[in-house]
């Protein structure tokens, strides 16, 4: 069944990632997984990383690695803001692998509460995500 198409743009710090219309944007907050559709309420929500869906139709499909950031629906139109993205077949499950073994080591070396423990925490958090969508 086919949606109505609405614009999204997907912004990272490095500048524009993606801007098109599509009919579905799918990703996962910090309180869940969240579908939005054309016509969706207004919301301002934090993204956790995973992998962000653009559907521009049923059978054509954008998937992509996002970090951590913002989701913004309002006016018809959404926005992603994210830390980073990558196309999902651009992912290295080995070189993500020796990352995320990287932050649990700085994990595990920091002490609780610092800055340090909360960097490691972060990064073994998007590891984690970005690991099990490479593998599938």
């Amino acid at each position: 069944m086919a949606h109505t198409p609405f614009p999204v743009e997907v912004l990272t710090p490095e500048g524009e990632a993606f801007k098109d219309e599509v009919e579905m944007v799918s990703t996962r907050t910090g309180v869940g997984s969240i579908g939005i559709l054309a016509n969706h309420q207004p919301l301002l929500a934090i993204l956790e990383p995973t992998e962000l869906r653009l559907y521009r139709s049923d059978s054509d499909v954008v998937r992509l690695a996002q970090g951590e950031g913002f989701v913004q629906v309002a006016a018809g139109r959404v926005l992603v803001l994210v830390d980073e993205v990558f196309p999902v077949d651009q992912l290295n499950a080995g070189d993500l692998e020796s990352r995320l073994q990287r932050a649990e080591e700085e994990l595990s070396k920091a002490e609780e509460g610092t800055e340090e423990a909360r960097v490691a925490e972060r990064d073994k958090r998007r590891y984690e995500a970005f690991v099990k969508i490479a593998r599938g």
